[in-house]
């Protein structure tokens, strides 16, 4: 079952849904913008992300290790200020986190508990930007931030801000 925005809302109330900082306002408001649609809340980027560096190396999956490690050393990462953005350059991929802090707990003795989606948006899909393309599942008991891919496959340069949103 989708959860429409007041039981997503209710969710949170009720500790079944955890989000720090909880997106606000619950409803629209003169002049801030609702992160909540009709069955999604929007959440914004951190104040960092991760370029993968193009090299000569090749991506092993045989081969010992952590592959979230071999990212790590084989990226660079950028803070992206307040009121600054990042210029997503056309064919450019990138790594990003949410700026909120997601847990989908599992209670003790309780016959059901929520998973999540997290999907990109439509309106930053026509323009060719794709957020989070694979493995949109986020599993009972998740506790974290969550970790976006992003590729502009579009012809123009897309600025992305910490302000930018991603639906979940």
């Amino acid at each position: 079952m989708i959860l429409c925005n007041t039981e997503i809302q209710k969710a949170i109330d009720e500790s079944r849904l955890i989000i720090r900082p909880e997106p606000l306002p619950r409803r629209p408001t003169e002049g801030k913008q609702c992160p909540y649609g009709t069955h999604s809340v929007d959440l914004a980027l951190a104040d960092e992300i991760s370029i993968p560096r193009q090299g000569t190396y090749v991506i092993d999956r045989t081969r010992k290790g952590s592959l979230a490690d071999f990212l790590a050393q084989n990226s660079t990462r950028v803070k992206i200020g307040a009121g600054q953005g990042y210029t997503l350059e056309p064919n450019q991929f990138i790594l990003a986190r949410t700026r909120e802090y997601v847990e989908l707990p599992i209670p003790p003795q309780v016959d059901t508990c929520l998973a999540a989606r997290i999907e990109g948006k439509s309106s930053r899909a026509r323009c060719g930007v794709l957020v989070h393309f694979t493995a949109p599942t986020i599993h009972p008991g998740f506790k974290g931030t969550l970790t976006l891919e992003i590729i502009n496959l579009g012809p123009n340069a897309f600025m992305l801000s910490r302000e930018w949103r991603s639906r979940s």
